[in-house]
């Protein structure tokens, strides 16, 4: 359905797992600064704020909000050197987030360019599970999925069917 309308396989399965769980015209709280998503999301009906650039490692008064219906982290997560900690701060009661999935063939990714473009962790799926459990969230839902390159060589095959990207829907354990 969404397929042809979006740049990339992933926002397409992303906004199909997001409408599954949290109602369209929600608030949401999207971590990290605005971006190609939080256009479709508002295209899809979500009310949606973004972080500013801040350093969420250091910075959680963003999330200590409570007038959001839930939080969404895209990606975010293992750009963190310490993600349980903003984790653990959210006031909101639902979270929706997804993050790079470890891939036994290609190490992982940093921009040499930019200190604030690499992953601290690509996570496997019971890593991030254990740290949602331990910040005081229960999985509700959850999907991996491929995200397949169009380019030639081993890793673009692999990517094919070796799933890279894990998405989590979790409520905050009262």
């Amino acid at each position: 359905m969404y397929e042809g309308n979006f740049p990339n396989k992933r926002y397409a399965h992303t906004l199909r797992f997001l409408e599954k769980h949290i109602p369209s015209s929600s608030n949401i709280l999207d971590l990290g600064v605005r971006n190609p998503f939080s256009e479709i999301m508002e295209e899809a009906g979500y009310i949606v704020s973004n972080t500013n650039g801040e350093d969420l490692d250091i910075d959680y008064s963003a999330v200590q909000q409570t007038d959001y219906d839930a939080v969404t982290a895209f990606e975010i997560f293992e750009h963190l050197v310490a993600p349980f900690n903003i984790l653990s701060n959210i006031k909101a009661n639902k979270l929706v987030a997804s993050v790079p999935l470890k891939l036994w063939f290609a190490s992982a990714y940093k921009n040499p360019n930019d200190e604030r473009d690499r992953h601290y962790h690509e996570f496997e799926d019971w890593q991030f599970n254990w740290l949602l459990e331990k910040a005081g969230w229960k999985i509700k839902a959850s999907e991996k999925f491929t995200n397949p390159v169009k380019k030639i060589g081993i890793r673009p095959i692999l990517r094919r069917f070796t799933p890279r990207y894990y998405l989590v829907y979790a409520e905050r354990i009262s």
